[in-house]
């Protein structure tokens, strides 16, 4: 029987009691302890927690800022588990309507994390109705139409909302400003990934000794979940070539034919570099220009590849376009247009 749409789409609303055994969940950290980098927000948050804890109430509601794969939905599980409370989670496009959020909020237990992704994407009828619940704990619901139609208050249970968003500008000042703790993740350092993928290669029962585990850190753009799916296919390749552990020599190769190189940098980041610099004489050019260029959308330029390019010192943003740094024209062996000036004098 074919699945409804939401499912088709992979945003299907979903509770977590913390019981599961679920392989994809395997190497996401459940206690603060656990959850390496982030140090301030950590440091934070864990006062937060306690406090709340000890006065037996729930969190203030959350809101978290940053690029994909830095850890966001993993700290509102983390949140959940030491405060001891259920963790129910969704995304901004499965609310299609407001009796969406209804059915939620009217189910929860007491105190729950209840979990919003892409929190920018929220409809405005839907985002208005949020704003009573995060404040008074209590649902607006219309009974009836046209002339008779009246307006119901529904109590709900306290909760603790965590909005998620990559795009913190797209979110309406009104739903900021009732979030009462905000944190902004950053790229993650190399010592901190490196912390990350020993910490995943133990739970995945393979030896990863130092050279391994530095060229991979450096190649995981900062970001614990291409780590952790950069070192399963590490481990595969291990097994494969018949070394019993992921070493220098089985990152390189592995690295080498994922198309990966030193910096983390796939074919398409390369390509989106090459298309500044060759084909646009390195910039500037427009987002849609070049997202059309290289055969990808401009959500997906800016979302995932521009924000690595900018922090790695490759691209910079120009109020004209995008531009390649001397810095990119190295890293792709490409001789930079003032070098040639410069031997001129």
């Amino acid at each position: 029987m074919e699945k409804n749409g939401k499912e088709r789409e992979g945003v299907v609303h979903a509770e977590t009691h913390f019981d599961e055994d679920d392989r994809d969940l395997t190497l996401r950290p459940r206690n603060i302890a656990e959850f390496l980098g982030q140090a301030k927000i950590k440091e934070n948050l864990a006062v937060f927690i306690e406090a709340a804890r000890t006065r037996r109430e729930s969190l203030d509601h959350l809101f978290l800022i940053g690029p994909p794969g830095l850890g966001k939905t993993t700290l509102a599980q983390v949140v959940a588990h030491e405060l001891g409370v259920d963790f129910k989670v969704t995304s901004a496009p499965a609310l299609d309507k407001p009796k969406d959020l209804v059915g939620i909020l009217t189910t929860i237990k007491k105190n729950t994390v209840f979990f919003i992704d892409e929190i920018h994407r929220l409809k405005p009828a839907i985002e208005e109705m949020l704003y009573i619940a995060m404040e008074d704990y209590e649902l607006d619901w219309i009974i009836g139409q046209g002339p008779g139609a009246r307006t119901m208050r529904l109590p709900i249970p306290t909760f603790t909302l965590v909005g998620a968003t990559t795009k913190a500008g797209n979110v309406s000042s009104p739903l900021v400003s009732r979030f009462g703790i905000s944190f902004r993740f950053s790229l993650y350092e190399q010592t901190d990934m490196e912390a990350i993928l020993r910490r995943s290669a133990m739970i995945l029962n393979v030896p990863l000794d130092d050279s391994g585990a530095s060229l991979l850190a450096s190649a995981s753009r900062g970001t614990p979940r291409v780590a952790n799916r950069l070192i399963r296919r590490m481990r595969d390749f291990a097994l494969v070539s018949g070394s019993s552990s992921i070493t220098k020599k089985v990152v390189a190769d592995g690295l080498e034919r994922l198309e990966i190189d030193s910096l983390g940098l796939e074919r398409l980041d390369r390509d989106i570099l090459r298309m500044i610099i060759e084909r646009y004489a390195g910039g500037p050019v427009g987002a849609e220009t070049l997202a059309i260029s290289v055969g990808e959308t401009v959500e997906t330029l800016e979302d995932y590849y521009e924000p690595y390019l900018i922090q790695a010192g490759l691209i910079q943003r120009t109020p004209r376009g995008r531009i390649a740094t001397p810095f990119a024209y190295e890293h792709l062996n490409i001789k930079h247009p003032q070098s040639n000036a410069n031997a001129l004098f």
